[in-house]
């Protein structure tokens, strides 16, 4: 694994540590136009996601959509859009993150039922291609690689 971690250093990737929660999930830690949050990281979610109760909270431009979201037993969920944001995750950044806003009650309501802190969002495939991810899930690290344009 040195010899990988070595090679993505040399490639400009950024180490980024996650935190294993008590449900098995990989937790990060962003900011959202400037504002902090914890996220859960899931390689499963087409587009990052994040609560619609916290449209002021990360000052989100929030506009209708006709997509339904649905994940993790839910299903027909309404949703908002709000494009181009900022998100850092440690040292990686961009200016281009658009987030799908749905109400997570549900995801909390199952991390609150296993003792696991509640999250103010997801972190999904969108942002995982966009940094062109590696995942160590072994050491809990999630590498992706600096962007010249944000």
């Amino acid at each position: 694994m040195k010899r990988i971690e070595k090679i993505l250093k040399k490639n400009k990737y950024i180490k980024i540590k996650l935190k294993k929660t008590k449900t098995n999930h990989l937790e990060v830690k962003a900011e959202i136009n400037g504002i902090k949050g914890r996220f859960i990281l899931d390689t499963g979610a087409s587009n990052s996601c994040v609560g619609l109760d916290l449209i002021d909270y990360f000052k989100l431009d929030a506009k209708e959509s006709d997509t339904k979201a649905a994940g993790a037993g839910a299903t027909d969920m309404e949703t908002q859009q709000s494009e181009n944001n900022s998100l850092k995750v440690a040292n990686w950044e961009t200016n281009k993150c658009h987030l799908v806003l749905f109400d997570l009650s549900h995801v909390n309501t199952a991390l609150m039922q296993h003792n696991a802190k509640k999250v103010q969002g997801i972190i999904g495939a969108d942002i995982l291609q966009k940094g062109k991810a590696f995942i160590d899930y072994n050491k809990s690290l999630l590498y992706l690689k600096k962007s010249k344009n944000k």
